[in-house]
């Protein structure tokens, strides 16, 4: 599956890969070396999760992250 990270708050981005997982919040947290709570918090959108964090994801659940620059029509 793929889909445009700008499409979606940083939240529902953490919702789509546990839920790609197949993870509770408590297991997906265990996974990532965070808190239930920490999870909690980046899904509800009132913590905001840095760039190793995305990295760590990247890793333990196989997901290709790619960033690329849109063209914009001036």
């Amino acid at each position: 599956m793929k889909f445009n990270a700008k499409d979606y708050s940083q939240g529902d981005i953490i919702r789509i890969i546990r839920g790609w997982s197949g993870l509770t919040q408590k297991d997906f947290a265990k996974v990532v070396g965070k808190s239930k709570r920490t999870i909690e918090q980046y899904e509800a959108g009132t913590v905001n999760y840095n760039i190793n964090f995305i990295q760590k994801m990247s890793k333990e659940f196989d997901i290709d992250i790619v960033f690329t620059k849109s063209k914009k029509n001036k």
